[in-house]
């Protein structure tokens, strides 16, 4: 907190520093400022044209829309692992659903039995 309060008084003194180090060429004051004006991009949005996914039916051509475009360089190896993880998160729903749905289903049977 005492260091946030010191820099607080003098943040515009040091921030005209940096820009005058930066100005002058200072690598490593310039890469701050930069740093500072454009965040790192740690995401960005992809275009890609996937059919759409209603069901698990459609996951396939939506893999190999995914492996196509890693292989042409349209997208990054690992945007094309993030969707990956997307279209696996999206079986493993649809699974969690029909074991629900087929478990209801059994249950119901049993129950019409019993009584």
């Amino acid at each position: 907190m005492m260091a946030e309060l010191l820099l607080d008084g003098e943040a515009e003194a040091l921030t005209r520093k940096a820009l005058e180090l930066a100005l002058a060429g200072d690598a490593t004051a310039l890469r701050m400022c930069l740093d500072r004006i454009i965040a790192p991009r740690r995401q960005r949005r992809v275009e890609l044209p996937v059919p759409e996914v209603a069901s698990v039916a459609d996951l396939g051509t939506a893999m190999a829309a995914i492996t196509n475009a890693a292989a042409h360089g349209t997208i990054t190896p690992g945007e094309a692992v993030e969707l990956a993880r997307v279209v696996e998160i999206f079986v493993r729903a649809a699974e969690a659903s029909d074991f629900d749905r087929r478990l209801r289903a059994l249950e119901a049977e049993d129950d019409a039995a019993t009584y």
